[in-house]
């Protein structure tokens, strides 16, 4: 098998690299709030956490005294 005769320097290794680029990442809109949230992903919208359209869970404040 052939083998490198010299290590490749981290240059041009990360010059082979800078095609890998990072996309945005696709949003989806919540059909109650209207707000817009990651794909299969819980989302907070005025104070509510939603899932699939439906409330989850409410951001309720106990009073301590």
């Amino acid at each position: 098998m052939a083998h490198p005769k010299r290590r490749q320097s981290s240059t041009r290794r990360d010059k082979r690299r800078t095609h890998y680029k990072i996309e945005a990442p696709q949003l989806a809109i919540d059909k109650t709030s209207g707000e817009a949230h990651l794909y299969h992903r819980a989302h907070w919208a005025d104070g509510k956490l939603y899932y699939k359209g439906k409330v989850v869970l409410e951001n309720v404040q106990e009073v301590t005294e």
